[in-house]
Order: C-alpha cells, then sequence, then structure tokens
C-alpha cells in the first residue's frame, strides 16, 4: 500500500522446496511467517501469569499516553483516522473522507481522546473457546472487549472490572430455538 492506494503487481506464490529430503510433502499453509515454530513456547504454569502481566502492562501503557495528553496537544480529525501531536494540526488538504465539499479535503482537527491514539481492536468476547462457535443470530447477546483483554482473559487472567460490562457477562445467552421468543 502507498498512502490509500493498494497497489496490486499479480502473480503468483510459488510452492516453497522441502528444506529437508526426508519432507515429503509442502504446502502454502506451513509456511511459518513469523517464525512461530522455531521460537520456544512458555510452559503452561506460566500463561496465566503472562496474561495477568500482559493486563497489567496494558492499563499502564493507556495511563501514560492519558496522563501525556494532558502535558501535550493531541488532535485528532473527526471524518477520517489521523492524529497529529503538537500545537496545532496542519492544513494540508489530505483527509481521506472527501464527503463535504465545503471542507475542500481539509481535516476536522478536535481534541482527541486515547482510543484515537492507541485504537484497540474490538472483538467479540467467546465465553467458552471450546465450546460452539458463536452464531451471527446471536450476536446482539454477545459482548465485545479490546483484542489484548480477550487474549489474556482467554489464557486465563482475570476480567478487569472496566470491561466486565462490554463483555456482557451478566447476560444469558439463549439457545437458536429460544432467540426467536425473545423481545
Amino acid at each position: 500500500m502507498l498512502g490509500k492506494r493498494v497497489i496490486y503487481r499479480g502473480g503468483y506464490v510459488e510452492e516453497p522446496k522441502p528444506h529437508r529430503p526426508e519432507d515429503s510433502f509442502s504446502s502454502l499453509a506451513e509456511l511459518d511467517t513469523y517464525g512461530i515454530r522455531t521460537s520456544q513456547f512458555p510452559p503452561k504454569s506460566d500463561v496465566r501469569q503472562i496474561a495477568k502481566e500482559t493486563l497489567v502492562a496494558y492499563e499502564k501503557v493507556t495511563w501514560g499516553v492519558r496522563k501525556l495528553m494532558r502535558k501535550y496537544t493531541v488532535k485528532a480529525c473527526g471524518y477520517c483516522s489521523e492524529v497529529h501531536v503538537g500545537p496545532w494540526g496542519h492544513n494540508a488538504k489530505l483527509c481521506g473522507t472527501f464527503k463535504h465539499q465545503w471542507r475542500d479535503g481539509k481535516h476536522g482537527w478536535q481534541d482527541a481522546t486515547v482510543e484515537e491514539v492507541i485504537p484497540p481492536n474490538y472483538v467479540w468476547h467467546v465465553r467458552d473457546p471450546g465450546g460452539p462457535p458463536l452464531k451471527s443470530a446471536l450476536k446482539r447477546f454477545y459482548g465485545k472487549a479490546p483484542a489484548v483483554v480477550e487474549v489474556c482473559v482467554q489464557a486465563g487472567a482475570a476480567i478487569p472490572d472496566k470491561y466486565r460490562p462490554m463483555m456482557r457477562l451478566d447476560i444469558v445467552v439463549p439457545d437458536s430455538d429460544e432467540a426467536r421468543l425473545v423481545a
């Protein structure tokens, strides 16, 4: 991607050659792009502690950013996802949303929130990872949480009180045949 343009050069990914002669099969699904297979996994006994420490670190980072935003001016565009740190937002006509002609492509700067500086990716909260998959017909009964929080909760960390209402833990998800009876 260059800016907001996607440049596609075409072509196909070639099937990788086996590393060792005894490897008789190879597939694109086995490409290890992040080096996961070569890295060491933590022992199961440490996973819960790592999840707790990750949640504490996530909260500490958001707390620190919030504190810094009180000292330094941070502006966000009300029409696109651009954020500017400094005395005032620039006037360059770079806004990706040209919906309103009266703006002439200029940004609509306003004070930024922490969620605009560190945008969380919200994911559906899965109560039981080993249970049945989520059904789109029941999506109004499921809760959402930032992906970092959901990963840590799935790893065994306690759900922070701040995210409990978002995850909708107090709502009983009806069965598929009961969903049509709920108002």
